[in-house]
């Protein structure tokens, strides 16, 4: 199962819509300009879509960027040992809020900050996570959504194998560094092939070389198709991981190749 780019948007409208404005509004009554720290482990190219979508949720609730309401973005450029430094830094310079995407800037705020509130967006169980108490009262100074991209990763290979019904090999590219949804979503989908008799193998990759390394050992291995796991990084990645496949597709007399993945962040 795969969000479209208007979906993706639509999550990211309620990110920088309803979820953010409540803290905001608490500044209403009080002089200045209240600010949004943006924490991310990406660059903002990789997140243009995504960004758009968060500037219009905020915008339907009252606040527009430069006229109401400041963005203190901070990005990690995929170097995720400076997001605890980024966080800190959002803290010290005492932003309303902060809103996040993924797992590891989603950890780097929790550890920075128990006081200002935090939003988040994640694709694994927040409570499984330890960010929140429970779905039903968070508790805490976070809250947020989750889109329940791991639990959804046997679908997806059920829905691989639809794609591929001749498919037998499927290569698992994951980011390594996301260890809080990378660990459980390899289990569930080792666990998902074994249920319908699909041998895996799993690649890492945590840089864009390291994509272009592990495609040329999945060309070497030459399985029937790809899994792409789902990670803010690797999603930020997919035009190189869709012209990868296709440069490394098998010939026209050899079984059909998919790839697929979810995006996350």
């Amino acid at each position: 199962m795969q969000f479209d780019q208007l979906k993706r948007r639509e999550f990211m409208t309620l990110l920088g819509g309803a979820a953010v404005a409540w803290p905001l509004a608490a500044w209403a009554q009080q002089p200045g300009m209240p600010v949004v720290g943006y924490l991310d482990s990406r660059s903002p190219e990789a997140v243009a879509d995504r960004l758009r979508g968060f500037r219009h949720g905020l915008k339907e609730s009252g606040y527009i960027e430069n006229e109401n309401v400041a963005i203190a973005y901070r990005w990690a450029e995929n170097q995720p040992d400076l997001l605890q430094e980024l966080a800190t830094d959002l803290v010290r310079r005492r932003v309303t809020v902060i809103a996040t995407a993924g797992p590891p800037p989603t950890f780097a705020a929790k550890a920075a900050t128990t006081t200002i509130p935090i939003i988040f967006l994640v694709g694994d169980d927040p409570v499984r996570l330890g960010l929140v108490a429970s779905l039903a009262r968070p508790a805490g100074n976070m809250t947020g959504v989750n889109l329940f991209n791991v639990e959804l990763a046997a679908k997806r290979l059920e829905l691989l194998r639809e794609l591929v019904p001749r498919a037998a090999r499927i290569a698992v590219l994951v980011n390594p560094a996301d260890v809080a949804i990378t660990e459980t979503q390899v289990q569930e989908v080792q666990a998902a092939a074994r249920a319908i008799g699909l041998q895996v193998q799993v690649f890492n990759a945590d840089t864009s070389a390291e994509i272009d390394a592990a495609f040329e050992s999945i060309g070497r291995e030459r399985p029937d198709a790809i899994f792409v796991g789902v990670t803010p990084f690797l999603n930020g990645r997919r035009v190189q991981l869709a012209q990868l496949a296709a440069f490394h597709r098998p010939s026209p007399r050899s079984t059909r190749r998919a790839i697929t993945w979810k995006s996350v962040g």
